[in-house]
């Protein structure tokens, strides 16, 4: 394939060198004339393990060529890969003027040719910005309709710094961001022999995926940082500590708890969060991320309160109340709090949940807190799911109870449904007046 590379940064240079590496015939485009000239002598830009050498070998190869002429790249190739910065600016959004000004030349070429150019861009941009920003500029340009008369996709890169060509050859996945399959499978195509996942998806989901990415990674580090420096001053070995608790693949390295929904609750994730917070303050050690932890989850609890409130609705019916299914553990149940601001701000709830509500007639630590502890929550319980949307105009999905799919079934189709969970119906997402509380 003849592919066109537009900044030879970290990023265009590590894609240039592998493509041309893998077959590709490449043309690199960059305005600064230095990165050029190292390119056309067959020397790497920037330093990166084995680099020197594949940039050489694609040189005297004559698959790789350098330039600042756009127009020539632009003709001369079937695809147009998009390597730009995209700098901070100075309160934190991402600088896009190199993104839509090259999008803006490649337009400007496109005018002039026939054949059918994809644009991929495989710069880091925040969702919205391929058909934000560099559609619009591609079809003011080229005169011409994206998905018609030329492709455009979103192609992250997940390449790290000194094991970038590594990294290139043994992806974790490729993700291929298109409106189209056929623009998805022509880049899709330039990784032919990679042994990896390959997941076509839309534009805006592709751009999601490396800041999922790229936050997660950051959050680990700051979290095992953070928990080193409690560790280390109670007297504990944080590597030991943290060889042990990476054994563990069914929950702790693995997808478990990372799918988006309400907060978390229960005996021991607040109570553990903040007791651990606890010990590190008490050395006199700041916990930004601990913090952060407990007021990212009372800010979850504020999030689907402001949902309901904007909702008009008064009548709510809350489909849960213990914090998971299948229990009847109430202990700093997300969904406690939520019935409770609910009541305070005159809101007529029903609730349904059928494990707490055996659990009110059973003798019991949770009995007496379900009769005694939250009275006016309690009062509120149904023992029937039919007894749940009597005058109701909203309904929530607290847990995912099994249950809660058929009964939403049968439920009025003007009621309107705030799911909590994902509760992972289609007969319920399906519905006209559908929300999820991230989704």
């Amino acid at each position: 394939m003849k592919i066109s590379v537009f900044g030879i940064g970290y990023v265009g240079a590590v894609a240039t060198a592998c493509m041309v590496d893998s077959g590709h015939d490449v043309i690199a485009v960059d305005p600064d004339p230095v990165k050029v000239k190292c390119l056309q002598e067959g020397r790497s830009p920037i330093v990166e393990p084995e680099l020197d050498e594949m940039i050489a070998k694609g040189e005297q190869s004559g698959r790789l060529t350098a330039t600042l002429d756009i127009k020539d790249a632009v003709l001369n190739s079937d695809v147009s890969l998009i390597c730009v910065g995209t700098p901070s600016n100075e309160d934190g959004s991402l600088k896009l003027d190199y993104i839509e000004e090259c999008c803006r030349q490649i337009g400007e070429v496109l005018k002039e040719k026939d054949n059918f150019h994809v644009v991929c861009l495989r710069s880091t941009c925040v969702p919205g910005t391929g058909r934000n920003i560099a559609i619009p500029a591609l079809e003011k340009a080229s005169g011409k309709k994206e998905g018609v008369d030329f492709g455009f996709s979103n192609n992250p890169e997940f390449l790290r710094e000194s094991t970038a060509v590594w990294d290139y050859y043994n992806p974790p996945k490729i993700v291929v961001g298109a409106d189209n399959e056929k623009t998805a499978k022509i880049i899709m195509d330039i990784y032919e022999g990679i042994e990896a996942p390959r997941v076509m998806t839309d534009i805006a989901v592709s751009e999601g995926v490396k800041y999922a990415d790229n936050a997660w990674h950051a959050m680990k580090v700051g979290f095992a940082n953070e928990l080193g420096n409690i560790l280390k001053e109670l007297g504990v070995d944080s590597h030991k500590v943290m060889d042990i608790f990476f054994q563990d693949t069914k929950l702790n390295i693995s997808k478990a708890y990372l799918l988006p929904g309400f907060a978390f609750g229960g005996s021991c994730l607040p109570k553990d969060v903040r007791a651990i917070r606890a010990s590190g303050q008490s050395k006199g050690l700041n916990t930004p991320i601990f913090d952060a932890l407990l007021e990212a989850n009372e800010e979850q609890v504020r999030r689907a309160v402001t949902m309901i409130k904007n909702s008009g609705k008064k009548n709510v019916a809350l489909m849960g109340l213990a914090f998971k299914a299948g229990t009847d553990d109430l202990r700093e149940s997300p969904l406690v709090i939520l019935a409770d601001r609910l009541l305070k701000d005159g809101y007529n709830l029903t609730i349904y949940d059928p494990s707490v509500f055996r659990a009110k007639n059973m003798e019991g630590a949770n009995q007496k807190y379900i009769n005694e502890g939250i009275p006016h929550i309690s009062k509120c319980l149904v023992e029937h799911s039919d007894d749940l949307f009597k005058g109701a105009e909203i309904a929530i999905i607290g847990n995912n109870d099994k249950s809660y799919a058929a009964i939403l079934e049968g439920a009025n189709s003007n009621i309107q449904v705030l799911d909590l969970v994902r509760l992972k119906s289609g007969a319920v997402e399906d519905r006209a007046n559908y929300s999820g509380i991230c989704w």
